[in-house]
């Protein structure tokens, strides 16, 4: 099999949450097998870092500045590019809480950003794919927690199991188009946004426990799965959770 499969020369990506951690490793990535990047963020001066330094390097990348929770601003900007081949709905976020204590303006946190916005961008992109007749991927950043559950992290769970569904749901209209729609789902993995959890102690133990290989991911474990996913080394996959959970969900 060749490599220049898992090429993407010529193929215009965009990347949401790309400001840091998983979404701009993902972002530099594409970068790096060929792609034209668009890194969307609503942290301009993350982004534009990124963008330079990916410039500084003679790769193709671009900002887009916008919060993808605004879904009007988000479809007003995507009306105004070419069609992409590649969408990574990559922007998440949690704050764990026990079932008892959650609240609405938590519910409209996760569930507004993991699965509202993630439906709505996608909507935006395809649209104009379907236009111009794109054949395209579409990579949901999911979970192991769309699969299992967990305690305190209901509302998270919630957001990754419809994410989970709505994949599903997508590949199914927009195969007849030749677009596909898949999700990763990792395990923990050692970002910024995660590393304060694993201060403590028991909870960095209760964690290892579950995952069968015995660390934590980094976001060099996803870099492979994303670019397969993006590629034409995927070209008959879709409707499918592609799992870096370490094992973790097999029992």
């Amino acid at each position: 099999m060749s490599g220049d499969m898992f090429r993407l020369d010529g193929k215009r990506a965009l990347v949401t949450g790309a400001g840091r951690g998983i979404g701009l490793a993902i972002a530099r990535a594409y970068a790096e097998c060929g792609a034209a990047v668009t890194l969307c963020a609503r942290s301009r001066d993350e982004v534009e870092a990124a963008v330079a330094d990916l410039h500084g390097q003679g790769l193709a990348a671009d900002a887009m500045v916008v919060d993808v929770t605004d879904i009007p601003a988000f479809t007003a900007l995507i009306e105004t590019r070419p069609a992409f081949h590649v969408l990574v709905n990559n922007a998440g976020t949690n704050r764990p809480r026990p079932l008892s204590e959650i609240t609405l303006e938590d519910y409209d946190l996760i569930l507004g950003l993991n699965l509202r916005a993630a439906i709505f961008v996608l909507q935006a992109v395809t649209r104009r794919m379907v236009a111009e007749g794109i054949a395209g991927s579409v990579i949901n950043m999911s979970s192991q927690m769309g699969h299992v559950g967990a305690a305190n992290r209901s509302l998270y769970c919630a957001s990754k199991w419809g994410l989970e569904g709505f994949a599903k749901a997508a590949a199914i209209e927009l195969g007849q188009h030749a677009i596909r729609v898949n999700t990763i789902c990792p395990t923990f993995i050692d970002t910024p946004l995660t590393r304060p959890y694993f201060e403590d102690p028991k909870f960095r133990d209760e964690v290892l426990s579950k995952i069968k290989l015995g660390r934590l991911g980094t976001v060099d474990d996803i870099i492979g799965a994303a670019v397969f996913l993006a590629s034409d080394a995927s070209g008959l996959m879709t409707g499918s959770a592609l799992m870096l959970d370490g094992g973790w969900s097999a029992g």
